[in-house]
């Protein structure tokens, strides 16, 4: 814990009340001011997270102005502060004028040590709890991808490889079953890209039939070929400036591929039908259903186009290696289609959450989003919980789960245990924590653990 985070603030023209605040607070590192002035000097030197703030400031000991003023004034500066005022019976009426301005709590004079300090670390524990969750917050930003939902550890390392390599300009090939989102983490290299102004433009090599194919991505002059009444540019030009998409490129034809190579090799290229060579600045992120590899053995992929492609890899795993990452997409879809519908549908009953986390979806998140989406399109009226009939799916299902070591299968059970917990209460830490039968601090370390945001 950094040591800024031990700082107490006391702010109170008693002297003799100063000393004995600070003879109690002795495991803080204790500040002291008497005035609305001090105080500032004071936290605008070493702001501190907690701060014990008297409301009978000179030079109006008998009212309220002096300490509701600084009260407003180290919130400004740091608004995550708790700040305790104290007060007599006199300014009891202003102490909730206090709490309405920010204060934390409020504590009637004369002092308990033994309350007041249970008070003080009270609010400590809730500053760093609440300054732990920023930085865990600042940490999913940083590596959350646009449109991808994701806490499996291996989902994260990939987002936060995407998010290095976004920047650097170099080819990246997207590997993975059908319907894993490759296209998705596709659009999240363009949008992190300082080509993000510029056009994105995807072509899928698989579903255009080889005499058009040729057309669609270089383009063609008027009169190339009949039907050719004008000319059009392709993908390769519309991506100009931008990142042009080439979805499973493993089915692209042997010749083609040699013209691909070519234009990645000098970054010029010819309409079908032409004869000048257009210069086309794009970057290319492609991406394959199929073990290039084992292509490039079988004669159907050229290794230098390989090269070319693919300067870095991302493999990206199949649904049901993703562990608890079903459950997430899965309320992520059902907010959105809830939403789109006007559907009262808020969450998952428990059997449609286990049937989620059991399920192999073999059609990874594609399934998983139809699934859902006909979930909420069919159930009954009225209805706030999705099931596993809901789903077409079997509430019995078992996942196979790999051979692990004792440790590592505490660890995968009591992370699967918060997120399915978290899931089924739509996030609410109380009634998490109860269903965990932990308390709220707890499930917050847990979150904490895991690199849960909750």
């Amino acid at each position: 814990m950094d040591e800024s985070e031990n700082k107490l603030l006391i702010v109170d023209d008693d002297e003799a009340l100063q000393r004995q605040l600070r003879w109690a607070f002795d495991g803080f590192d204790v500040s002291l001011a008497g005035s609305r002035k001090g105080a500032m000097a004071v936290f605008e030197q070493e702001p501190a997270p907690v701060v014990l703030l008297d409301l009978g400031l000179p030079p109006d000991q008998d009212g309220p102005s002096e300490g509701l003023a600084a009260l407003e004034s180290i919130l400004a500066l740091a608004p995550e502060t708790k700040i305790i005022v104290m007060s007599g019976q006199a300014e009891r009426q202003y102490a909730v004028r206090a709490i309405g301005l920010g204060a934390y709590d409020f504590y009637d004079k004369p002092i308990d040590i033994e309350t007041l300090n249970l008070i003080v670390r009270r609010a400590l524990n809730l500053y760093r709890l609440e300054a732990e969750n920023r930085r865990l917050q600042k940490q999913y930003s940083t590596q959350a991808l646009p449109g991808v939902v994701a806490v499996s550890p291996e989902m994260v390392k990939i987002c936060g490889d995407i998010h290095k390599f976004a920047n650097t300009g170099i080819s990246v090939l997207l590997t993975g079953e059908s319907g894993t989102g490759k296209e998705l983490f596709a659009r999240a290299v363009h949008t992190l890209s300082d080509r993000s102004a510029g056009p994105f433009v995807a072509i899928n090599c698989a579903a255009i039939p080889e005499p058009l194919l040729e057309s669609e991505l270089f383009g063609h002059e008027k009169g190339a070929f009949t039907g050719a009444i004008k000319t059009t540019i392709g993908k390769v030009e519309q991506a100009d400036k931008g990142t042009l998409f080439l979805d499973e490129i493993g089915d692209m034809p042997l010749p083609l591929q040699a013209k691909l190579l070519r234009f990645l090799e000098q970054r010029v290229m010819e309409r079908v039908g032409g004869r000048r060579e257009i210069a086309v600045d794009t970057r290319i992120v492609s991406a394959t259903n199929q073990d290039p590899i084992k292509a490039q053995a079988d004669g159907t992929f050229r290794q230098d186009l390989h090269y070319r492609l693919a300067e870095t890899v991302v493999k990206i795993p199949p649904l049901r290696e993703r562990g608890e990452d079903a459950l997430l997409i899965a309320r992520h879809v059902l907010v959105e289609q809830a939403r789109e519908q006007g559907s009262k549908a808020r969450g998952f009953s428990k059997d449609a959450c286990g049937a989620i986390l059991a399920y192999p979806w073999p059609g990874n998140v594609r399934e998983l989003q139809n699934r859902v989406r006909r979930a909420v399109v069919v159930m009954t009226e009225g209805r706030k919980l999705v099931t596993a009939a809901d789903l077409e799916l079997s509430p019995s299902s078992a996942p196979v789960m790999p051979c692990l070591t004792l440790r590592d299968s505490q660890e995968q059970a009591e992370r699967a245990a918060v997120v399915r917990a978290m899931s089924e209460t739509n996030g609410n830490i109380s009634r998490a924590a109860h269903i965990l039968e932990v308390s709220r601090p707890t499930l917050y370390v847990l979150l904490r653990q895991y690199d849960l945001k909750s």
